[in-house]
């Protein structure tokens, strides 16, 4: 047994963790920016808490510090992620702390950020503010994959969701609803939590889904719509075609049709051509590239078996949700099985398990 004592006190890892739960309700819905929450305390009562606003801004530690009542002299914040210490759109976190009269600072990791990373540190000891770091890091990297993902390698972090039956099929002809309702508000959850949601134009066109959130509530925070559709076959009675809004639909294709090149430009519609490789389909890791760049952070996909198996066999998944429900389904003259069970075994390692009450789903998460 290990005889090395814990340099956090378990106030300390309390604090931090109502701040990680702060972040974690906005983790999805900030933008570029990471989801940070901050707690300050004074005498051992908590005098004020921030987030990171909706969209990126402003930061936790900046609200934090604008939401208190009294004085900061002497007090201590606990911030999940290190503060930023440049000028961007906003000044720097370092330079409201140091102004604010905070003594003391607790941090859980550095900020994969280069113009951050560890700097930040360096400003506050300078000017006589006790830091630690290193509470609850564990926490703080499960928090932050995402942005590590996006920062390290130029890609949105990206979650896939496909519902089964007791028989493995994704589809039978006929049959509408595969899972119940828990798993359904789930799936709704996941989408008020991502950026944007990724379909082929062959579930487009056969499901005329609907690709929005409809928790109540929740329904401004929908994502926006990515279909790809190599030879612009979107039809036009679909929903997704008639409620296309400003910047709320992206298409990728490869495609020579002038006319309805017009009409979806007409429409709203961004369009991105994108050539096909050599076996005439999307390179899924270029596409990935270029919806970060349109600022895509978090991605969800919806797709049928081929997608799904094209992302997990590229390793390009790195969050999986199996809806696996009780229901046999017939496998009749049209219906689809899922492939990808190998792979995800092979390659994936499971995250957790989830049992619902209602008719008796499974939810397995799998994660890279």
């Amino acid at each position: 047994m290990s005889t090395k004592k814990d340099k956090h006190s378990s106030k300390d890892k309390n604090y931090m963790r109502i701040a990680f739960n702060l972040a974690m309700a906005r983790k999805g819905l900030t933008g570029n920016n990471p989801s940070v929450g901050c707690v300050i305390v004074k005498n051992d009562k908590i005098i004020s808490v921030g987030q990171t606003g909706y969209d990126g801004r402003p930061h936790a530690e900046t609200n934090a510090i604008n939401n208190s009542f009294q004085s900061l002299l002497g007090a201590k914040m606990y911030v999940t992620l290190e503060p930023c210490n440049h000028y961007g759109k906003t000044p720097p976190c370092t330079n409201s702390i140091i102004k604010s009269g905070i003594n003391e600072v607790f941090y859980s990791i550095n900020d994969i950020d280069k113009k951050v990373s560890g700097k930040s540190f360096k400003i506050l000891r300078k000017n006589n503010i006790k830091v630690k770091r290193g509470l609850l890091k564990k926490k703080a990297k499960d928090l932050y994959n995402s942005y590590i993902i996006n920062r390290k390698y130029k890609l949105p972090y990206v979650t896939a969701k496909i519902a089964i039956s007791k028989n493995k099929l994704i589809y039978s002809k006929g049959t509408k609803r595969i899972t119940n309702q828990i798993s359904d508000k789930l799936s709704h959850y996941l989408r008020y939590k991502n950026d944007a949601i990724m379909i082929s134009s062959k579930t487009l066109n056969i499901d005329n889904p609907k690709l929005n959130c409809r928790l109540r509530g929740y329904e401004k925070f929908s994502p926006i719509r990515v279909v790809l559709d190599k030879y612009l076959d979107i039809g036009l009675n679909t929903y997704i075609y008639k409620s296309v809004k400003k910047n709320n639909t992206i298409i990728f294709h490869d495609s020579l049709n002038l006319s309805k090149t017009k009409l979806l430009k007409k429409k709203g519609v961004i369009l991105v051509k994108v050539k096909l490789n050599k076996k005439k389909i999307f390179d899924l890791k270029n596409i990935l590239k270029k919806l970060f760049f349109l600022g895509i952070r978090n991605l969800l996909i919806e797709g049928g078996d081929k997608i799904t198996k094209d992302l997990l066999k590229n390793r390009l998944i790195n969050q999986f949700y199996m809806f696996k429900s009780s229901k046999v389904l017939s496998k009749n003259t049209k219906h689809v099985i899922f492939t990808s069970t190998d792979i995800l075994n092979k390659h994936y390692k499971i995250k957790s398990k989830i049992s619902t009450d209602l008719a008796k789903d499974k939810i397995t998460i799998y994660i890279r």
